[in-house]
């Protein structure tokens, strides 16, 4: 596992429009890059430092779901949350649980999956043809 400042900035590197949730697209803009990113973050994450993916429903005040947010517990018990920055103030990010990570790509945001983590891996690990 690479250090995880080193993550951290090859992910927010990488985010962009095409790595973004098709349901947050139309939110999604370079001065708020980490909207709709959760869930691929998360299994990027998970690809390379193991734990536990964790999931919360997102409400706004009024008890309506903006939706569902992605994140991670590391083995040694450290939540790490990369993409918590995306929520406007009334948008509430509820209690997580764990979630069992399904085998193979995910049903939703596949694409967006592959292209970030090929991004990650190529600023961690340089090009494909020089991995170790």
């Amino acid at each position: 596992m690479r250090a995880p400042e080193d993550l951290r900035v090859a992910l927010r590197g990488a985010w962009a429009r095409d790595t973004c949730d098709d349901s947050d697209v139309a939110h999604w803009s370079p001065e708020n890059p980490a909207r709709g990113q959760c869930g691929a973050t998360a299994l990027v994450v998970h690809d390379r430092c193991g734990g536990d993916l964790l999931v919360a429903e997102v409400l706004h005040p009024d008890g309506s779901r903006q939706g569902w947010h992605y994140w991670n517990r590391l083995p040694n018990g450290t939540q790490v949350d990369l993409t918590r920055g995306q929520f406007a103030a009334d948008e509430v990010v509820q209690q997580p649980q764990a979630l069992k990570r399904p085998p193979g790509l995910p049903r939703r945001g596949a694409e967006q999956y592959l292209r970030l983590r090929s991004r990650v891996a190529y600023v961690l690990d340089g090009p494909p043809g020089n991995r170790s």
